[in-house]
């Protein structure tokens, strides 16, 4: 029987982890995708990274299977897709869900906390 613990460790060993400031470069430069992987309410009290998806991480399958009717088209398989939450924890978890789906360039930015106290550009 497996555990959080478990969870993470396998989450983690598959899901790459970038630091904050190399997430706000990708953000600039490049066609990345930010997923916000927190539920709304978290989200309304400290903002999201500008221009991130808001899909919590107990819609991520639905989200992103595009034999769904809650299927979003900006994730693509191939997409450059990183995501984000309040301490990277289920950032991660969505991130294997992601892996195990076909998803191939998905990584951890880790906690939104860590992200806005770098400078990173917030939505409100």
């Amino acid at each position: 029987m497996k555990n959080s613990s478990d969870f993470m460790t396998e989450a983690n060993a598959i899901v790459p982890r970038i630091s904050a400031e190399e997430a706000i470069a990708k953000h600039a430069a490049s066609e990345a995708i930010f997923v916000d992987v927190r539920d709304s309410s978290a989200i309304a009290k400290s903002g999201t990274i500008a221009g991130a998806l808001t899909i919590p991480r107990g819609m991520i399958e639905f989200v992103a299977d595009p034999e769904t009717q809650f299927h979003n088209a900006a994730l693509q398989k191939d997409a450059d897709i990183n995501l984000i939450c309040g301490a990277g924890g289920q950032a991660a978890l969505a991130g294997k869900t992601l892996k195990d789906m076909g998803f191939t360039n998905i990584t951890n930015v880790g906690g939104f906390g860590d992200w806005k106290a770098a400078g990173g550009p917030v939505a409100e």
